[in-house]
């Protein structure tokens, strides 16, 4: 017969005082008010809470140790180098506004109306990073991925539009150390880093590139009488923004002129649609080049596709089965990566070529048709859906076929990059001033070593200037978010139409396992979790007193974040302190004449 609890717990703490002298032994040390389990529990992969990460230079982002894993990948590295003669290739395919789910790999594909199976074959072949982050806006991202920074440090807080100054401006960027590492540097496709001259492909470290320096419907939305008629159908107006001081066309940028990009072709209604095939064809024709060359190559290849506004060409109208804009763009998509790898292959060049690709953000949820997450939010905020995007890492023969759960930011493509091509670790600090902050961290054990685990235990969300949420294995606490809907009840509402509320209660954490839309506070329920994620926030807060923002591009505000007050406030108060210091000095000098 079972005791009642009350007769229960009373021999539990006779038992605990009744051992003899010294120290009373736990009876139920883990477990419930039940009575002890006998379950051991377990601990599972890129799980880091509980231990230090451990900083190899002052100014870059601390990193979880793997000391075998990053032998396995040096080991790997150096007998594909002795087999090869040369350094590994390097391309990233950066797609455009496209949604975690919206590639088969991650759950759409097929299943929302767009077959990708050429991402698909390559991600079932490659690592899947199921928590890949990007920035919550496309130029913020393509900073990132270009200078190892997130957009706090960069300073490109948001896409710059209609020639807005704002850029790379001669940034030290993966291009510009690649290429002192030996690489032929390539690019192609959307720029959207700055006009300006210091910010121009070809003065921030590519031999050539081929594209265009806006976003696509900076090119056309004013030209079209449907979205725009209040501009298309106003010949005053329309005049205006054919006058209006941005590039107008698709350029072709080479290091042999550092003054200014070449105009190709003026991007109009109808040349909008061809822009992907061109690119495609011109990143083919580049690693058809470098078939024979002793040089190893870096290419950038960043789509138009699928921003808004979507114009497919006859080819492509209507081939998805969803048959809208959108749909009809990502099948397109997957047609271009294919022939990309159709070329690696035929070339020889396969083996020796990491092919990474992502995305620069979430859907944009204002402009439908777009793209789909299973997550809470949307380009322009940092929940999930905004900035966690479809992520895979391909290489033959190097990297064993899996998903990881690892956290991994697209800065770390900076460091990884750079380690690949033979500056592992610390060593990325070499190519960077010491005042200059680098976020990302080398992930090359993670993508090369058979089981490899992320070398990131916490990764910062931004927001516009806002240092706004922290994730710690599934834990991420908010102290600044984006209120979706907060403004407007209708039309399509996405992350650049809300307000931000800056300050919280303090103690609002979700568990992204249990609760992926991130709508049910744990913060207090599990303090012993939340405890430690609102540490590492904490820490990268004083990284941000220390390493300070840079603003070149963003919004209007009327809140500024501390870190932003927090170091003129301690130059004021010194500049005071030094002032009184004086000012005694005098007063005593005065009495002592005095006297």
């Amino acid at each position: 017969m079972r005791k009642p609890k009350s007769t229960a717990m009373l021999a539990v703490v006779v038992a605990a005082v009744s051992t003899g002298p010294g120290v009373a032994v736990a009876q139920n040390a883990r477990g419930s008010a039940e009575g002890p389990t006998k379950a051991r529990g377990y601990d599972h992969p890129d799980q880091f809470i509980h231990l230090k990460d451990v900083k190899l230079v002052d100014n870059m982002y601390p990193v979880i140790q793997h000391p075998e894993q990053e032998q396995q990948a040096r080991a790997k590295l150096a007998a594909l180098a002795s087999h090869t003669g040369r350094k590994p290739n390097i391309l990233i395919f950066l797609l455009d506004d496209v949604g975690w789910m919206d590639p088969g790999f991650d759950g759409g594909g097929i299943a929302v109306g767009n077959e990708t199976p050429v991402m698909d074959k390559l991600a079932s072949e490659g690592l899947v990073l199921t928590s890949a982050y990007s920035t919550p806006s496309c130029s913020p991202t393509r900073a990132t991925i270009h200078t190892g920074q997130n957009p706090l440090h960069h300073g490109i807080l948001r896409p710059p539009m209609y020639g807005e100054p704002g850029g790379l401006d001669g940034a030290v960027t993966v291009a510009s150390v690649l290429k002192q590492l030996g690489y032929v540097t390539q690019g192609v496709g959307k720029w959207h880093m700055g006009e300006n001259k210091g910010s121009l492909p070809q003065n921030v470290g590519y031999d050539d590139y081929m594209g265009f320096l806006g976003v696509s419907d900076m090119y056309t939305e004013w030209r079209d009488t449907y979205f725009n008629p209040e501009v298309a159908l106003s010949p005053s107006r329309f005049r205006m923004m054919q006058e209006d001081p941005f590039n107008h066309d698709e350029v072709h940028c080479s290091s042999t002129n550092h003054e200014k990009c070449e105009s190709v072709r003026t991007i109009d209604l109808d040349y909008i649609k061809d822009l992907d095939k061109h690119w495609m064809d011109y990143s083919v024709s580049f690693i058809h080049r470098m078939k024979d060359s002793k040089s190893p190559f870096f290419l950038y290849h960043a789509t138009r596709g699928c921003h808004f506004d979507n114009y497919p060409s006859d080819e492509w109208a209507g081939k998805s089965r969803a048959r809208s804009v959108f749909s009809d763009c990502m099948v397109h998509m997957d047609y271009v990566l294919g022939q990309l790898y159709k070329a690696l292959e035929e070339t020889g060049q396969l083996e020796n070529t990491l092919i990474f690709l992502t995305s620069d953000n979430g859907p944009e949820c204002e402009i439908p048709p777009h793209g789909r997450s299973p997550f809470r939010g949307c380009k322009g905020s940092s929940w999930e859906g905004g900035v966690r995007v479809p992520t895979f890492a391909y290489w033959k023969g190097m990297i064993n076929p899996r998903r990881s759960e690892g956290l991994f930011d697209l800065a770390d493509l900076f460091n990884t990059a750079i380690s690949v091509a033979g500056k592992p670790g610390a060593q990325v600090a070499e190519f960077v001033p010491k005042s200059t902050y680098i976020d990302g961290i080398d992930q090359t054990g993670l993508l090369l070593a058979d089981s490899g685990e992320s070398a990131r235990k916490s990764r910062p969300y931004t927001l516009n200037q806002y240092f706004a949420m922290m994730r710690v294995d599934e834990f991420k606490y908010i102290f600044t978010a984006e209120i979706q809907g907060g403004f407007f009840a209708k039309g399509d509402v996405g992350g650049f139409s809300g307000p931000i509320a800056t300050e919280t209660g303090g103690a609002v954490m979700v568990n992204l396992y249990t609760n992926p839309q991130e709508d049910i506070s744990i913060g207090v329920r599990h303090i012993p979790m939340a405890v430690p994620v609102i540490g590492e926030a904490g820490w990268y807060m004083k990284e941000l007193m220390r390493y300070p923002p840079q603003f070149k591009i963003g919004f209007a505000s009327n809140n500024p974040p501390l870190y932003d007050l927090a170091p003129k406030l301690e130059k004021k108060q010194a500049e005071n302190a030094n002032e009184n210091h004086n000012g005694n000095g005098k007063e005593k000098d005065s009495k002592r004449k005095q006297r």
